[in-house]
């Protein structure tokens, strides 16, 4: 291994397949290593083998050595156990976050290390530069495809040491590299959703770990947050806020046959409530509040600054102001009112392409969450 100088990523995806061929076709000595993130819980659903199977055939077709970690105890407890800490608190987690903090640029990078390896490299949609004596993350040329929000976690160590091969293609250029190379995973569907969750149902999934506990479904009335009840509810940290599906709400006496939304959890009186319209006033919110920040480049650009920001992954650009805390946790207004802000979800900052950090989103000033929270105090 001594004379392997990169070490890829490879999920079994066409992505990581292009990496590794970019990588080859470019004369650098590299290898592949397949991580298995999650344990067979014996549901069927865990496409792990099958990827598998897909990494060693693209290995061999690049004529690529390739090696195999089982990091599926450092999952459970890096990112899973969070991930439902963080439902049973009734909040929404970003399991993909984690899993490159703590999973991909933590032990896939230190394996790399122990392998003999200077670099590790994945088929993610980004960019990394060098300026002003430090790493940036950027945005990738595919904005379509620009994943540097699920990558706002790293740090300098990090990006010192990984490759974006992919980070100035667009994914149809991508997928046509597979082609012409011969790559078994040329046509190979995208995975999507939570990882481990698979094509399963969700609710299913996480009621294998979070037994349902039923309670009142409340539409909020007017001016009046309380309202009355429609229904009822398996469990109010089975739903997020801004969710349509799954609510299975009828005709209301009283109400038009519009669609009802998510619009509060209430955790501790186990309420979900609703109301019509994607475009709620309860869903409404133009600041929040954040846990501790993480700066790519280690320290804020200033205590209080302008750029834009995500709340949600592929959400446009929304320009805000930040402000820094003493405590590192961030205060954030935005130019307009955004919509369905969601605690547990990531906050990630730009400064046109560069990516500066982010933070998990703690609280908002949406209408019904302030009235919650004021409740509760």
């Amino acid at each position: 291994m001594a004379s392997v100088r990169t070490v890829v990523g490879m999920s079994g995806g066409v992505d990581s397949s292009v990496a590794a061929l970019l990588l080859r076709d470019a004369g650098e000595p590299c290898a592949g290593l397949f991580m298995q993130n999650w344990a067979d819980d014996g549901s069927g659903d865990c496409r792990a083998e099958d990827d598998r199977r897909d990494a060693v055939a693209v290995c061999g077709r690049l004529g690529l050595p390739i090696h195999f970690r089982d990091f599926s105890s450092e999952y459970w407890d890096g990112v899973f156990a969070h991930f439902l800490a963080e439902y049973a608190a009734g909040r929404t987690p970003n399991p993909d976050v984690l899993c490159n903090r703590e999973i991909k640029f933590k032990h896939f990078l230190d394996a790399a290390h122990e392998l003999g390896a200077e670099f590790i490299a994945t088929g993610h949609y980004a960019r990394v530069d060098h300026s002003g004596g430090r790493h940036r993350l950027l945005r990738a040329a595919d904005r379509g495809k620009d994943q540097s929000y699920f990558l706002h976690q790293l740090g300098q160590a990090q990006l010192a040491a990984t490759r974006f091969p992919l980070g100035e293609l667009i994914k149809t250029d991508v997928r046509a590299m597979a082609q012409a190379a011969g790559l078994p995973t040329a046509a190979k569907k995208d995975s999507t959703g939570i990882c481990f969750i698979g094509e399963r149902d969700f609710r299913e999934f996480l009621a294998r770990y979070l037994p349902a506990r039923p309670g009142e479904i409340r539409a909020v009335d007017g001016e009046r947050a309380d309202g009355r009840v429609i229904g009822t509810h398996p469990g109010v940290f089975y739903f997020t806020l801004g969710q349509r599906e799954g609510l299975n709400i009828g005709g209301v006496r009283g109400y038009e046959p519009a669609p009802w939304y998510v619009v509060g959890k209430d955790v501790a009186g186990n309420v979900l409530y609703v109301d019509q319209g994607s475009d709620s006033r309860w869903l409404r919110s133009q600041a929040l509040w954040s846990e501790r920040a993480h700066w790519i480049a280690g320290a804020p650009p200033a205590q209080r600054f302008a750029c834009t920001a995500q709340t949600r992954y592929r959400q446009p650009d929304e320009a805000c102001e930040v402000e820094v805390q003493d405590d590192g946790c961030l205060q954030v207004r935005f130019a307009r009112p955004q919509r369905a802000v969601t605690p547990g979800q990531s906050l990630v900052l730009y400064d046109g392409e560069v990516c500066l950090g982010g933070a998990v989103i703690a609280a908002t000033d949406a209408p019904l969450e302030h009235h919650l929270r004021v409740n509760a105090a």
